[in-house]
């Protein structure tokens, strides 16, 4: 029996962690075109937070709460590098410092850190926050997949969807490659191969790779997940070659929690094309592909919004959730890893 069953507070803290999601990983938490001068209140991983742009368009991140009384600091002002609380403008930085309390000379709170802060990185259209277990810990180096990251030789664009599911329904769902051929069946990229498959599970140097060991290159044949300072899925999917220039379709998830009920999905739909290749991927995926997209990640979103609410105290897996069940056991380990250190930090 492991420590985590043994000690109630170390279960409550890992289920609490497996249910909000799990830290010390980078997570997309907006769209960049979300996050303007005006302040934005989000919650992510259980957590309020308030995101904003100064004068350079750099975007900061801080708890969303006074450290006065508590009010909503995204209700406030953006002076710039600092956010002034709405309530009696208590003038708060991107550190979480309090620089100014304007109602009172020389405040005890002037000067000191008072709410927690995030680290922050605007990469592919998205911004990522660092939810770390130690505050004062380094964050690690986000590594994006080479079809994000290589924004010469790749064209991408980004869909961001709310699902009323937590999160772990959606990484299960992306695992599963053998949904495609039956839920998505009739869509524009997924309507061939194979309905029976023999599924194996791949190690990678960065996490695993799940896949049909009988059909590659037809239908959804195989998924990655990998972890390289953020979690993340990639799969392929072929397409017709009247839908543009470019080899295969690709997709690279995030699947961020927003708390235990819910989660918001990023979506970057990728192709390997430059030049006017890209022109003409863009044009036709603006006009024709971006609308049958969405119907078949609806498709996903209903059937997970409309779980059996014991969906998984009752399931019976078999053969092909080989792969999600290897990464259920993974987030279940990292969760109680992770529960062990903050309770040590705590107590220190």
């Amino acid at each position: 029996m492991s420590q985590a069953t043994q000690d109630p507070r170390l279960q409550q803290e890992t289920r609490r962690i497996l249910d909000t999601g799990l830290r010390n990983l980078w997570h997309p938490v907006a769209a960049s075109w979300q996050v303007s001068n005006a302040p934005f209140g989000v919650t992510r991983l259980g957590e309020q937070i308030a995101l904003w742009r100064d004068a350079q368009g750099q975007v900061h991140a801080i708890e969303d709460r006074c450290p006065h009384r508590g009010a909503r600091l995204s209700l406030g002002w953006n002076l710039g590098d600092r956010l002034a609380c709405w309530y009696h403008g208590v003038e708060v930085d991107g550190g979480g410092v309090v620089q100014s309390v304007p109602a009172v000379n020389n405040c005890p709170m002037e000067g000191k850190k008072c709410i927690k802060s995030y680290p922050v990185q605007e990469r592919c259209g998205a911004i990522f926050l660092w939810f770390g277990i130690d505050p004062e810990a380094v964050p690690a180096d986000l590594q994006l997949p080479e079809q994000l990251a290589d924004d010469e030789h790749w064209g991408q664009f980004l869909c961001v969807s709310n699902w009323k599911v937590n999160y772990r329904y959606a990484v299960d769902n992306v695992m599963d490659p053998m949904h495609g051929a039956y839920l998505h069946a009739v869509s524009h990229s997924m309507a061939e191969g194979d309905k029976q498959a023999e599924m194996r599970v791949r190690k990678t140097p960065t996490g695993l790779i799940f896949e049909k060991t009988n059909q590659q290159g037809v239908n959804f044949d195989w998924v990655e997940l990998g972890d390289t300072g953020g979690l993340w899925l990639r799969l392929s999917i072929p397409y017709r070659k009247r839908y543009g220039p470019g080899g295969s379709f690709y997709i690279v998830g995030f699947a961020t929690p927003v708390d235990e009920t819910h989660c918001q999905v990023y979506f970057w739909r990728c192709r390997k094309v430059e030049g006017w290749q890209r022109d003409t991927w863009r044009f036709f995926y603006r006009n024709r592909l971006e609308g049958l997209h969405w119907a078949v990640l609806e498709q996903d979103q209903v059937v997970l919004e409309t779980m059996h609410p014991e969906a998984r105290e009752k399931e019976f897996l078999y053969d092909h959730d080989v792969g999600l069940a290897r990464v259920r056991r993974m987030l279940q380990k990292r969760a109680e890893e992770q529960a062990e250190a903050l309770l040590a930090l705590q107590a220190a």
